[in-house]
């Protein structure tokens, strides 16, 4: 497939397999991984760049500027890639890819990655919030006093607005936690200044 940057929308999926070809086979690829740094650190695909997503949103017109024809856009399943992919194609970059099933399928299909720090992934500490909440809204509105059944549908009601909106502001608070935060987080001149340019990227092999 032709791929042309800033013309007509191109916008697709990727399974892990044919990614991992795409990696043998195409010194300009380059594949964002938008989870935060915690995230990356504990696992991520061999040669990838970290830019969280909040940052990616932040600094969108001047990624574009530096990003090429092959991109694909990966995190823990794939709902922060998509969110990145519209931050982006909003900026105007319109050849991305989303990784499907996020870094997990990569791992699965036998991907090279680099591990480091094992951590529990942003999406799966969400689940075990909104899950606590639920149990403790029911349990407290049986035992306690009615009102605690707000809780529950207090949650309830976020994690439905947050399907509508794809978005997670129970991740973005959980992210900023200090269990949550590595060593050295991202930043714009760790991150996207360290980006190769178009013009490098076709030169030299990106995955070390």
């Amino acid at each position: 497939m032709k791929l042309s940057p800033h013309t007509e929308a191109d916008v697709t999926t990727v399974d892990s397999a044919t990614l991992i070809s795409w990696i043998d086979a195409h010194t300009d690829l380059i594949i964002l991984d938008v989870r935060t740094g915690a995230e990356f650190e504990s696992v991520h695909i061999r040669g990838s760049y970290n830019v969280p997503l909040p940052l990616l949103s932040e600094h969108a017109d001047e990624l574009t500027e530096r990003l090429g024809q092959r991109v694909v856009l990966v995190c823990q399943s794939g709902a922060r890639a998509e969110q990145a992919r519209q931050r982006l194609g909003a900026a105007g970059i319109e050849t991305l890819h989303v990784l499907t099933g996020g870094v997990p399928a990569f791992v699965a299909a036998g991907g090279s990655v680099v591990r480091g720090t094992q951590r529990w992934d942003l999406e799966r500490q969400v689940r075990l919030v909104a899950g606590s909440l639920v149990i403790t809204g029911l349990a407290g509105g049986k035992f306690l006093s009615p009102k605690f059944r707000i809780l529950a549908g207090a949650i309830g009601s976020g994690l439905t607005f947050s399907a509508a909106t794809n978005s997670c502001a129970m991740g973005k608070a959980l992210a900023a936690m200090p269990w949550n935060r590595s060593a050295e987080e991202p930043t714009r001149e760790s991150a996207i200044l360290q980006l190769p340019t178009p013009q490098t990227a076709g030169g030299e092999s990106l995955i070390s």
